[in-house]
């Protein structure tokens, strides 16, 4: 059996916006503090800087040790946009090892990769 939540992303509707905040642009006045039940906070990897962390490992193993240690639950907010995304594009079945392969593998480089924390001043795009 395997040990991912990649199900509820799957249902995710295709309009989904990330507020800006989880980007790393200023909050909105609609856009509510991601927490944790736990308390606990991680300097996270992605933003740099003390925030809220995972409640639990999100991913067996090393990986999902690791994440759960360097990772907020902002960031991973973030990373289940990408992964739905990584899903589609690649018509993937995450059920399938090939699949959860390619994610780990990808989440891996989202987080740890070289450049995978957002530069200190990034502001997403404006849509038109």
């Amino acid at each position: 059996m395997s040990f991912f939540r990649v199900h509820a992303v799957i249902v995710a509707p295709a309009s989904y916006n990330i507020p800006m905040a989880m980007c790393g642009g200023p909050p909105s006045p609609n856009d509510k503090p991601i927490t944790n039940k736990s308390g606990r906070t991680v300097n996270c990897v992605k933003f740099q800087k003390e925030l809220p962390g995972l409640d639990a490992a999100p991913w067996p193993g090393e990986i999902g040790q690791r994440v759960y240690e360097n990772v907020s639950a902002q960031a991973w907010k973030l990373w289940e946009e990408r992964q739905k995304m990584i899903l589609n594009e690649y018509r993937l079945m995450p059920w399938q090892k090939e699949g959860q392969e390619l994610i780990r593998s990808q989440m891996e480089d989202f987080f740890f990769g070289e450049g995978s924390a957002l530069p200190p001043d990034y502001v997403p795009q404006q849509s038109k």
